[in-house]
C-alpha cells in the first residue's frame, strides 16, 4: 500500500513530519510512503539515511494556516497538500495524511480527491478519549458547521463501519449528542435525526449527553460540526486547565512536591489517555479516498500513529465498504 504524507503541513513541519515518516517506514517496511514537499528541504532532514520505502514527491508550494481554504486549493496547484490529494485521486496513493490547514484539507478532499457517491457532506471523525482507553468516534467535529438530519444518518453509518473495520467492534453503539436523553429533547434537527436514526441500519441507542461521553456511553457519537467542535474544545480546555492547576498545586511546598512524587505514576497514564498523539489523526469520511487529518501540532509519534491508522483502514477496505453500504451494493 502507498500512503502520501504532506511533509510541509503543520506546526512542526517539515522536521518532525519527516521524522515520523522515517519511523513509520522502519516499522512497516511493506508500506511505501510518499513524502510530498520541497525536495531541497526534505532530503537534508534525512541526513543521507532515506529508507528504501520512502519516495519524495516534489511540491514547491505550501498552504499556510491563514490561507483562505478554497482559494488556496484552487490557486496553489503545486502545494504539498494539493499534490498529495492528486496522488490519491489518480490512484498513485491509497491514502493521504496532513497536519496542515483543516479547511484547506476539507477543500482538497472535496475538490481534488472527490466526494463519494451518495454522500452529501463528508465528516471529520476524530476519536474522543474515554476513561477506559477505548474512545468514541465522534462525527462531525468541525468539517460542516450546519447539518441536516439526513447528514447525521450518513455520519452514523460511516462511523459504524469505521469502528468495525478499523477498531474491530462488531456492533458499535450509535448515540446522538443532545441536551437530554429523552427522545423528544433538543432542537428540531435533533428530533428529526432521532426518528431517522431509529430506522437506520445502525445500532442506535438514543440521545446521549456531553457530560457522559468520557465514560464511553456509546461507540459512535453523531452531531453537527458546530456543537461537536464546541464540545471538543471545551473538553480540551478543561483537561489543560486541570493539569496546569495540578502542576501549580504540586509545586507549592516541599510537602506537595513529595505528594507529587507519589501521585505522578498515577497521573501520567491519565495524561497519556487525553493525548492526541496517541490517536494518530481524524479521517475525513465520505470521500473517494482515505484522507486523514493529523493534529496541527503533530510530532513524529503522532505521524507514525496516523500511518498505522491509515494502514488498518486500508487493510479493512474501509472506503469500499462505506461506498457499498451507502449505495446499497
Amino acid at each position: 500500500m502507498r500512503i502520501a504524507i504532506d511533509a510541509m503541513g503543520g506546526d512542526n513541519a517539515p522536521g518532525l513530519i519527516v521524522q515520523g515518516a522515517m519511523d513509520a517506514a522502519a516499522q512497516w517496511p511493506d508500506t511505501e510512503l510518499l513524502l510530498v514537499g520541497d525536495t531541497s528541504v526534505i532530503e537534508p532532514l534525512m541526513k543521507g539515511q532515506k529508507p528504501s520505502n520512502i519516495t519524495i514527491c516534489h511540491a514547491d508550494e505550501v498552504i499556510g494556516p491563514d490561507d483562505e481554504p478554497v482559494k488556496a486549493v484552487r490557486r496553489k496547484k503545486g502545494a504539498s497538500m494539493v499534490v498529495a490529494g492528486q496522488l490519491v485521486r489518480e490512484k498513485q496513493a491509497d491514502a493521504m495524511l496532513s497536519a496542515g490547514n483543516t479547511g484547506a484539507l476539507m477543500a482538497t478532499g472535496l475538490l481534488v480527491v472527490g466526494r463519494m457517491d451518495g454522500i452529501e457532506r463528508p465528516a471529520l471523525a476524530p476519536m474522543m478519549p474515554t476513561m477506559d482507553d477505548i474512545g468514541i468516534l465522534t462525527l462531525d467535529l468541525g468539517a460542516n458547521m450546519d447539518a441536516k438530519p439526513e447528514h447525521l444518518v450518513q455520519y452514523a453509518i460511516m462511523g459504524s463501519i469505521y469502528r468495525t473495520k478499523v477498531h474491530g467492534l462488531e456492533k458499535p453503539r450509535v448515540g446522538l449528542l443532545n441536551v437530554g436523553t429523552e427522545a423528544m429533547k433538543g432542537n428540531e434537527m435533533a428530533k428529526a435525526a432521532y426518528a431517522l436514526l431509529e430506522q437506520a441500519p445502525v445500532h442506535f441507542i438514543g440521545n446521549v449527553e456531553a457530560r457522559d461521553v468520557l465514560n464511553r456511553n456509546c461507540d459512535v457519537l453523531v452531531c453537527d460540526g458546530f456543537a461537536g467542535n464546541i464540545m471538543l474544545k471545551a473538553m480540551e480546555g478543561a483537561a489543560g486547565t486541570i493539569f496546569t492547576s495540578l502542576k501549580e498545586a504540586f509545586s507549592q511546598t516541599l510537602l506537595t512536591k513529595l505528594a507529587a512524587a507519589v501521585m505522578l505514576p498515577k497521573l501520567r497514564p491519565l495524561k497519556k489517555r487525553m493525548d492526541y498523539k496517541e490517536h494518530g489523526g481524524a479521517p475525513l469520511l465520505g470521500l473517494n479516498g482515505l484522507v486523514v487529518k493529523c493534529h496541527g501540532s503533530s510530532d513524529a509519534l503522532a505521524v507514525k500513529n496516523a500511518v498505522r491508522q491509515a494502514r488498518t483502514a486500508l487493510q479493512g477496505q474501509l472506503i469500499e465498504t462505506i461506498a457499498a453500504e451507502i449505495n446499497g451494493k
